[in-house]
């Protein structure tokens, strides 16, 4: 899973410049394509930002191309999702808060 390839790849299909996704940011554009590029890591405080600027979930950054949905409460059927990242220090922590929010859910240590 590559963030950075599937932030380029949406927004190329949403014909997004890098300029908009900047301006989001607040930064230069010169920043969005050193991003895209791999010269400059991308911040886990972007992935928000840059979501609403494409107008997709920050759970659809990491997933591209799949979709997944959240099933309404009361449904007989249990949901199961298995997703695998590899992050380091803080960042595990950020990236999980970000996504899940305060839900309370069940991380398999592997």
């Amino acid at each position: 899973m590559d963030v950075v390839k599937n932030i380029f790849k949406i927004r190329r299909e949403k014909g997004i410049s890098q300029e908009f996704i900047a301006n989001a940011l607040q930064v230069d554009t010169a920043v969005i394509s050193n991003i895209e590029n791999g010269k400059r890591e991308l911040k886990v405080s972007e992935l928000e930002i840059i979501a609403k600027a494409l107008k997709v979930d920050v759970l659809y950054l990491l997933t591209y191309p799949h979709v997944y949905v959240k099933k309404e409460k009361g449904h007989s059927d249990p949901i199961e999702t298995m997703l695998q990242l590899k992050l380091t220090g803080d960042k595990r922590e950020k990236v999980l808060k970000l996504i899940f929010g305060d839900n309370n859910l069940e991380f398999l240590e592997g």
